[in-house]
């Protein structure tokens, strides 16, 4: 049976909940089907399909763009590509998080991008298919006393290296958001990576939501703070809360002098 007569042989409904689960490559026969049909109803069901296509090719599209980097680096000889990026180093509170990513070359989650573009609740979906796929995932975490003790840009760093000591597989080019990290492992500094590079992106989603995860639970241990909804940040709420209740341990003290008098 041809595929415009099962669809004319179909109620609209059984329609409507067939092409919920169409493969990605019957998409187009299903939309030149569902448009041939007369009753309005499928017709919009064509439709929308034809939109979701649409989207799916964009997103494609974007994914093929992100990957231009690591393409070029492959071309190069590189295989184990490593994207790493922070995240924390303007908060008045908490540590700087870093994470370093690795992803196979057939990777393609859509939607991997800078982590401040992204909402919540689509870092943590993100995140938890970028920690599915990904060959290897290392976490580097600098405290709010050591970056005290040694600046926040050389604290950075030391989360970045700790982050890429932890991979397993070792890489064999690191791909990095604009900072220079040194290194025995070939480094690649990307200006806006996290915007313009696949792994880097990812490696900021994941940075950012275990940072984040960090900054909840220290709302619960301080909860006059509202860690959980400024992550440390100098909002006027969190200012208002460190001169009225002074500082906890998990604040930077060289970040508050100008609020606080000890």
């Amino acid at each position: 049976m041809m595929l415009k007569d099962e669809v004319a042989g179909s109620s609209v409904a059984a329609i409507r909940e067939r092409v919920k689960a169409l493969p990605e490559d019957s998409i187009p026969v299903w939309i030149e089907a569902l448009n041939a049909d007369k009753r309005k109803g499928v017709r919009a069901i064509g439709e929308q399909l034809q939109k979701k296509q649409m989207r799916l090719k964009a997103a494609i599209a974007k994914i093929h763009e992100h990957q231009a980097i690591e393409r070029a680096a492959r071309a190069q000889g590189y295989a184990l590509i490593s994207g790493i990026d922070e995240v924390g180093r303007g908060p008045l509170a908490g540590p700087v998080v870093a994470a370093a990513v690795i992803l196979p070359e057939t990777s393609a989650i859509a939607g991997i991008d800078d982590s401040k573009k992204i909402s919540a609740k689509r870092r943590e979906t993100l995140n938890a298919a970028i920690r599915d796929e990904a060959l290897a995932i290392g976490i580097g975490v600098v405290d709010p006393e050591t970056i005290d003790a040694m600046n926040i840009l050389e604290a950075t760093k030391l989360a970045m290296t700790n982050a890429v000591a932890q991979l397993v597989p070792r890489p064999d080019l690191l791909l990095i958001d604009a900072l220079k990290l040194p290194s025995q492992i070939p480094v690649q500094a990307v200006v806006h990576g996290d915007a313009r590079c696949y792994c880097i992106g990812a490696a900021s989603i994941v940075a950012k939501v275990y940072r984040d995860h960090l900054m909840q639970e220290y709302a619960r241990t301080y909860p006059e703070y509202g860690f959980e909804r400024n992550m440390g940040y100098g909002t006027a709420a969190h200012i208002e809360a460190i001169q009225t209740c002074g500082p906890t341990p998990v604040h930077r003290r060289s970040f508050i002098t100008h609020f606080v008098q000890e």
